[in-house]
């Protein structure tokens, strides 16, 4: 079982940045890839970002490409979500997720475990 706890969330001005957090609970982390997904009010979930368990592959949505960086520091069990230059569009709820033994997948349905999500919102 792994617990998943996200912080970083607030309000940003439009151009802002803002810094994600996910800790987890466990002496596997390294053996989960990590994901973000953030959901918008009527929207559907959607990718962000995924990184490999060693952290040497990330994938990005086109969305967020060259804005946003995930990383991860497995001696801490946290994954960080980097997010710059930020838009009105950002705004949603963001997850992380943990995938065990996957390579780091854009879809949310491998994912194995859930955080409970941190308000992002960006004003214009």
């Amino acid at each position: 079982q792994v617990q998943l706890v996200e912080s970083g969330g607030g309000l940003v001005q439009a151009g802002g940045s803002l810094r994600l957090s996910c800790a987890a609970s466990g002496r596997t982390f390294g053996s989960y890839a990590m994901g973000w997904f953030r959901q918008a009010p009527g929207k559907e979930r959607e990718f962000v970002a995924a990184i490999s368990r060693g952290g040497g592959n990330t994938y990005y949505a086109d969305s967020v490409k060259g804005r946003f960086t995930i990383s991860r520091d497995n001696a801490k069990n946290t994954v960080y979500l980097q997010m710059n230059n930020l838009k009105p569009e950002d705004t949603a709820v963001y997850y992380c997720a943990a995938d065990f033994m996957g390579p780091g997948r854009t879809d949310y349905s491998p994912y194995d475990y859930w955080g409970q999500g941190t308000q992002v919102t960006v004003s214009s």
